[in-house]
């Protein structure tokens, strides 16, 4: 999972889906990700997350994807 500040609006609905993943900087909103391997019973919320994000900020691959840059 990332997450791309430049991108970010400071919306703040992935903080309110699943605040466990996800949190907003004090400096100015932007998305701030507290854990890049949430465990399985958060993987539903993160995907809403990212569903949910106006900007696209967020971007959840599943584990078993090959990351493009070491394939």
């Amino acid at each position: 999972m990332t997450t791309d500040t430049s991108r970010c609006i400071g919306a703040g609905m992935c903080v309110l889906t699943v605040p466990e993943v996800f949190d907003q900087s004090e400096e100015d909103g932007t998305v701030v990700l507290l854990d890049e391997t949430p465990p399985p019973e958060l993987h539903a919320a993160v995907r809403r997350a990212e569903r949910l994000c106006p900007s696209g900020a967020i971007s959840v691959r599943d584990p078993d994807e090959r990351d493009p840059d070491t394939s």
